[in-house]
């Protein structure tokens, strides 16, 4: 699933913000002309940094086709170190401490990931979780959570996290013919079993407080209320269900330029079904997001609303990037050139990059603001925007899909609102 770039006019692009460059006869893609100073003297002011992703490993286990880290676009992933070395991790770890208490922040969190990250061992990992610590206490707390494929997962990995409190996420896509479809290991045989059984030890009596919850991404090709009940097999506290990495020249796999919302109908199967029978017990954070938004409240995620997103990755030499999905889109479209060894992360808060995902409605596109879903959809995860010449001021190319489960929740919500109000009143005595 390698997706091909549609190059209009053989730009020469630069690294520090992945966008078009200012030579004559050459677009600047959007947000590259993006004026951050004009912004600062009207009044703007960046979001500080809260959630830090460590790249602890650079390889994986398996072989997702999926991938957007090792079968997409950006391939730099070949020039990482496998593995972060301790000295990066010390100056990760003050980078993180001195961005937290010069922004007055008194909690952060920070995400070990990868690759798959336990490939970086049990004690590499405790070397991370101490070193952030003492860097950053007594007065900024630092909350720790890993990402894993759950391959690895065993009683030494979920001793150390219980002893650190570290919260454990597991990506599966659903049964095992479905997860198998695309989640196997080089040599073609599938990981459903192994991961089954990570996730019976996590989900035991001893470690069950470490549990964070399942992420899951769609196929279209997999039943969707089946999917939803095989993940509900395992009680998770939250779930969430991830598109797939695509944009407008490279679209995803079902997402044709027509009419349909294929990947709008898949969701809306769950959602019926899980706000039906189980809203109040399990947490589906992109249906939970959307009835957030549509209630008027601030989304906590960055796949709808326009909430700034304040989110910084360190790859495994110590390069700042920007969220690692970009990596779907073009080669360096996460690049910074930036490096903990030198840059604070208030540095990155300047990009013109990082800062059009904090400015809101001015990111959006004319037809974004011309859609009356705007504020809840706010054009949807940001590499899935991404079109040559325009660059990421665009629709998500699930528009479609985006709009028709948005305005699906919204009429269930009113249509119980309104049985609400119409209920006749209890008389007491």
């Amino acid at each position: 699933m390698q997706a091909q770039r549609r190059v209009l006019v053989s730009p020469r692009r630069s690294a520090s913000v992945g966008v078009r460059s200012d030579e004559p006869g050459q677009e600047i893609e959007w947000p590259g002309a993006l004026d951050v100073r004009a912004l600062l003297e009207g009044g703007w002011r960046p979001t500080p940094i809260r959630d830090f992703i460590l790249k602890v490993h650079s390889r994986c286990n398996l072989a997702c086709d999926y991938c957007y880290m090792y079968e997409m676009a950006d391939q730099g992933w070949r020039r990482q170190p496998r593995r972060m070395s301790r000295q990066v991790v010390g100056w990760a770890a003050e980078r993180i401490a001195e961005h937290a208490r010069m922004n007055l922040l008194p909690e952060v969190e920070v995400v070990l990931h990868g690759g798959e990250p336990l490939l970086a061992g049990v004690e590499h990992l405790r070397h991370a979780v101490e070193t952030i610590r003492t860097a950053t206490e007594p007065d900024v707390h630092a909350g720790f959570s890993v990402q894993t494929n759950g391959v690895l997962l065993d009683e030494m990995f979920l001793d150390l996290f219980a002893e650190y409190g570290v919260s454990v996420g597991v990506s599966v896509d659903g049964d095992e013919e479905g997860h198998d479809r695309h989640r196997r290991r080089a040599n073609g045989r599938g990981s459903y079993q192994d991961v089954r059984a990570g996730l019976r030890r996590l989900t035991g009596p001893r470690y069950r407080h470490l549990f964070g919850g399942l992420l899951s991404t769609i196929e279209l090709g997999n039943d969707p209320i089946a999917t939803y009940e095989a993940l509900r097999e395992f009680e998770p506290p939250e779930m969430d269900f991830l598109l797939p990495h695509g944009n407008w020249d490279a679209p995803p796999p079902g997402r044709f330029p027509d009419e349909s919302a294929p990947y709008g109908d898949w969701l809306i199967a769950i959602f019926d079904r899980w706000y039906e029978r189980d809203a109040d017990r399990v947490r589906i954070r992109l249906f939970s997001e959307i009835i957030r938004l549509l209630f008027g409240r601030m989304s906590a995620s960055e796949a709808v609303g326009l909430s700034p997103v304040a989110v910084a990755v360190v790859e495994t030499n110590g390069e700042i990037e920007q969220v690692d999905s970009l990596k779907s889109v073009y080669d360096g479209a996460a690049g910074t050139r930036l490096h903990v060894s030198r840059d604070p992360f208030d540095t990155v808060l300047s990009l013109p990059s990082v800062a059009a995902r904090q400015i809101g409605r001015r990111a959006l596109s004319a037809q974004c603001l011309a859609c009356d879903a705007h504020e809840v959809c706010g054009a949807g995860l940001y590499p899935h925007r991404y079109k040559s010449g325009t660059g990421f001021r665009n629709p998500s190319v699930y528009c479609r899909d985006l709009l028709k489960l948005i305005t699906h929740i919204r009429d269930v919500l009113s249509r119980d609102l309104a049985a609400l109000r119409t209920e006749p009143a209890v008389t007491v005595g």
